[in-house]
């Protein structure tokens, strides 16, 4: 896709929802070096996939991606995880912190055009809160709430996955407010707006429940090596 196309496209889906709310556009990020970009563009993963998907660049250090922030206070911090659960649960960061903790090196793909390799985190693991829940037998499908009602939604067989997780800390560092702080959700194998900032619950649901950008034309499948950037009905 040209990038011209993915720009205009960009603001015509953010104008139709009645404001502009940046998820970070390609060009304003420092890319790294040419010959590291062409050592790269031959990498590929152990599942065999390139670790660059088509139509992505390799930048430096993610970047304040915008959106409508939440508290970066750990003490205002609760997590509800519920829908149909056998034991719904809720958290405050104390009570997170306490469970079992998880450092995680990841590649995360932008829509945008952005690819950040070996990002490192520390969080807990998705599945580890799903397997306390105990999620319903027709459950299929995991919706990732945040703040001021901005969600996303994964197949649950995709937030089982042991690379899906909540993070709380960025490069060693408490994860910052304007990158989703106290705790934001990463799911590295999705474009990265299903990896919702400032995340306050977890709800398991049998039916789908498409998210913010899902519902504005944004692919819901969000496969960054297919390019599903955008849904077939557009």
């Amino acid at each position: 896709m040209r990038e011209e196309n993915l720009l205009s496209r960009r603001v015509f889906l953010a104008a139709a929802a009645g404001a502009v709310v940046s998820i970070g556009l390609p060009g304003v990020f420092a890319t790294v070096g040419e010959a590291r970009l062409q050592e790269l563009a031959e990498a590929l993963r152990l599942d065999g996939r390139p670790r660059i998907p088509p139509g992505q660049t390799a930048i430096e250090h993610i970047e304040d991606m915008g959106g409508r922030p939440g508290s970066p206070r750990p003490e205002d911090f609760r997590l509800r995880v519920h829908g149909e659960v056998e034991n719904p649960l809720d958290l405050d960061f104390e009570a997170l912190m306490a469970l079992e903790q998880r450092d995680f090196t990841c590649d995360i793909h932008c829509v945008t055009g952005w690819t950040l390799l070996d990002s490192t985190w520390r969080g807990v693991p998705i599945a580890l809160l799903l397997d306390k829940a105990g999620p319903a037998k027709k459950a299929r499908f995991l919706v990732i709430e945040a703040a001021h009602g901005y969600t996303t939604s994964i197949p649950l067989t995709e937030a089982v996955k042991p690379d899906v997780f909540l993070a709380h800390t960025l490069f060693g560092s408490p994860l910052p407010g304007p990158n989703g702080g106290p705790v934001r959700a990463v799911v590295p194998d999705r474009y990265f707006y299903k990896s919702a900032k400032w995340v306050q619950g977890l709800k398991v649901v049998s039916t789908d429940e498409p998210g913010f950008w899902e519902t504005r034309g944004y692919s819901n499948s969000a496969d960054p090596w297919k390019e599903e950037r955008y849904s077939r009905s557009r």
